[in-house]
């Protein structure tokens, strides 16, 4: 399952500041147990680039996250919804 930055912010108490989560999530330690690469953008899209966006990817699909051909996770089936 996956959550977008925005979901984040919502379910913190501060709808409409997925950037700071995004800012947030960007300067947690190599080594936390946080699972970070469960947040996404909103449109599906994985916001980080290079080797760090490969790495999320894979954490993803080791989990059993499905993306589309072009890319996205198929957030109708893996987005998390309390």
């Amino acid at each position: 399952m996956v959550s977008t930055y925005g979901d984040i912010a919502k379910f913190s108490g501060y709808p409409g500041y997925a950037r700071q989560v995004g800012h947030v999530l960007s300067n947690l330690p190599k080594d936390t147990s946080l699972p970070w690469h469960r947040v996404i953008n909103g449109k599906g899209e994985i916001s980080l680039k290079g080797e760090s966006l490969q790495r999320q990817k894979s954490l993803l699909m080791e989990e059993g996250v499905q993306f589309t051909e072009t890319g996205k996770v198929k957030l109708r089936q893996f987005r998390w919804q309390p």
